[in-house]
């Protein structure tokens, strides 16, 4: 248990610097291309994040188990915006200046009935995985395009950004989040294992809330930074990245059975959690969605809990 909170701590760390660099390296570079923030942090940020599910999603798949990575995709969206997210908005609420945000949230919003519809069957066919999978590049091309647009209208830095120094900051950044993700979701299996949880409460609970360290951390440094694009966008592209591209990789290399009722809670939540990060009037967001959001958050967890309980006994 000792060597397990030691990885825990050490992953913490890890999160937070990895996310200072990555941060810093990711708003220099585009800068240099003259990009949205919102569009790094949406893609390069969010799929750098993301690595843990996808790590978790791959060796599942390969080991015959490929419903473990459906319950942590489906959970760290959940812990993404209700957690993450909310911690952050809680502090002091938050700001999308860039148009594509709105884009991209309706896409995350469309996600979990997407995944509904294709699964009510009770099965994660190669079908389903490549209509996500085209789903996934349909989004990847508009944001391009989105990025691609703003850059034409935009004039050269007055600053020179040195491409190398930001682009070895996000490399950097990046491998320690990776790093830090596996540590955490290292010691939080073995935590949980030692407490006597069961593979889904693991699943849903520890796995899921290890694996969005690295968005905690990167969302946080970037709001505490003034760039609110970049943390918003990391949370929006996260959860796409998740289900369309990671839970589809995994049913591609295994397909399987799905039990409808073990996902419901996880697919209801994150939409309507989902629902209420909208940027209203400005792209504002109030800090009393984030009070609401952690609300919400306790419910899902309670609600995750108690139906664990019922299936192994838990007290």
């Amino acid at each position: 248990m000792t060597e397990a909170i030691l990885y825990l701590l050490a992953g913490v760390v890890l999160a937070w610097f990895g996310g200072e660099f990555f941060v810093r390296g990711g708003i220099g570079l585009a800068a240099w291309a003259r990009w949205p923030t919102a569009v790094i942090g949406v893609t390069v940020a969010a799929f750098g994040t993301s690595s843990p599910e996808l790590m978790v999603a791959v060796h599942a798949a390969l080991d015959g188990v490929p419903q473990i990575s459906l319950g942590d995709v489906l959970g760290s969206n959940v812990v993404n915006v209700s957690l993450v997210l909310a911690l952050v908005l809680a502090l002091s609420g938050m700001k999308a200046e860039d148009g594509g945000v709105r884009r991209d949230w309706f896409i995350a919003l469309l996600v979990p009935g997407l995944v509904y519809v294709l699964l009510m069957d009770g099965w994660f066919s190669r079908l389903d995985a490549i209509i996500m999978l085209a789903c996934f590049s349909t989004w990847m091309l508009v944001v391009i395009r989105h990025a691609r647009a703003h850059a034409a209208g935009r004039a050269a830095p007055a600053v020179k950004v040195s491409v190398l120094k930001m682009l070895a900051f996000s490399l950097l950044g990046l491998g320690m989040l990776i790093c830090a993700a596996q540590f955490v979701v290292h010691g939080g299996r073995t935590v949980a294992a030692a407490l006597g949880w069961s593979p889904f409460i693991v699943g849903a609970v520890v796995i899921a809330m290890a694996t969005s360290t690295p968005e905690l951390a990167t969302t946080l440094i970037a709001r505490m930074r003034g760039h609110h694009d970049v943390g918003l966008g990391n949370i929006l592209g996260s959860n796409i990245f998740n289900v369309l591209f990671i839970a589809a990789i995994a049913a591609l290399i295994h397909p399987y059975a799905v039990n409808m009722s073990e996902i419901q809670p996880s697919l209801i939540f994150g939409a309507v959690t989902t629902l209420l990060i909208i940027p209203g009037r400005g792209g504002h967001i109030p800090r009393w969605r984030g009070m609401l959001l952690l609300a919400l958050y306790a419910a899902y967890m309670a609600l995750t809990l108690n139906q664990g309980a019922g299936h192994t006994g838990i007290h």
